[in-house]
């Protein structure tokens, strides 16, 4: 019986182990695999890579590797306050959080927002990311730029960037000064590639090769510089253009990457992923409906500050709460839908709505 009753606690264990495991598998494939991973905001991995260009830049609509920005009219709505509102926040301080931003948004104090309205606060918040980014631009080119003269070298921040990967400072400063091969792994060497384009690229003509900060506000954020901005847009254009043409087809636009889909859970958000994708295409970004994007559409759809677009994002948000069709929120549409607004689910949204604004 003991020996039984040992057999019988080893498969059990060896059943729960490999229960673990399965469910690890499942979440590894639960997207597609040239899907962004959620953005991680983790302050140490922040300082690590203060110098490098971000993957995801705050208030626009499409991430560095051409997927939609998930979480862009979040960003829009609002600005710098963002973290504030987590996940496990006390529903009623962000509802408290919520109301107070209504009442900003309704400029003309009239208890409901209009697309006019909505447009100029996402100009605003908007701003607002880019003075977050220029604040930190600052800190960041203090430390590509030890001897403050105001520029930098490529030599200077090829240094400063191998540092950062664990490369000891002063020996990869002497062999680049004597021109020495620095035995760098293939990965290493690519991503120099590709951020010394990017480099020569926000060195605005006549070109010295050197960046003063405000070029280099433009390596690190690309929507700060209209030039910039246009080599972002045909970066990601090369990297789904499948023909050559320099345009993109709606089929090139969702086309995912090649792959296999492990198990149904992940053919679902692949199904989400593409529906999505398409939807953005015929519905925006493609603004002339003629089922081609051009570089001179996706630029316009990329850039943040442009009014236009701001006044169909202003729109869309309304349509998705507005249910007494009237084109304009009200306070209790506006926290009912919350979650789409802030990513916070707020419990009891009516409760004491009017008494409270």
């Amino acid at each position: 019986m003991a020996v039984w009753k040992t057999l019988w606690c080893r498969n059990l264990l060896a059943m729960s182990l490999l229960f673990c495991v399965l469910l690890h598998t499942m979440d590894v494939h639960a997207r597609p695999a040239n899907m962004s991973a959620a953005k991680e905001k983790s302050p140490a991995s922040k300082d690590d890579n203060e110098i490098l260009p971000p993957d995801h830049l705050n208030g626009v609509k499409m991430e560095m590797d051409g997927h939609l920005n998930k979480d862009f009219h979040q960003e829009v709505f609002l600005g710098k306050e963002i973290e504030e509102f987590e996940e496990d926040s006390e529903p009623r301080r962000n509802r408290k959080k919520l109301i107070d931003i209504f009442t900003k948004v309704d400029f003309n104090k009239d208890r409901s927002v209009s697309a006019k309205e909505m447009q100029r606060w996402i100009m605003e918040k908007t701003d607002e990311h880019f003075q977050e980014a220029m604040v930190e631009n600052k800190n960041s080119f203090r430390a590509v730029d030890p001897d403050g003269d105001g520029h930098v070298t490529w030599d200077e921040y090829r240094v400063k960037f191998l540092a950062s990967k664990g490369f000891n400072e002063k020996e990869i400063a002497e062999k680049i000064k004597n021109n020495e091969d620095l035995k760098l792994d293939e990965e290493t060497q690519e991503v120099l590639e590709s951020l010394k384009d990017r480099w020569f690229q926000a060195d605005n003509p006549p070109s010295d090769q050197l960046l003063n900060e405000q070029e280099f506000l433009s390596f690190l954020h690309p929507e700060h510089s209209r030039g910039m901005l246009k080599y972002m847009v045909k970066e990601i254009v090369r990297d789904l253009d499948q023909d050559g043409d320099k345009k993109l087809t709606l089929s090139e636009f969702i086309s995912l990457p090649v792959g296999t889909v492990e198990n149904q859970q992940a053919q679902d958000i692949d199904d989400d992923w593409v529906r999505e994708r398409k939807k953005e295409f015929e519905d925006v970004i493609d603004s002339d409906r003629d089922g081609i994007v051009t570089m001179e559409e996706l630029e316009e759809y990329m850039d943040p500050m442009n009014e236009h677009n701001a006044l169909n994002e202003a729109k869309q948000m309304i349509a998705v709460a507005d249910e007494n069709q009237n084109h304009n929120l009200e306070l209790d549409e506006i926290l009912k839908y919350s979650e789409y607004f802030t990513g916070s689910k707020l419990m009891d949204y009516a409760r004491n709505v009017h008494e409270e604004f």
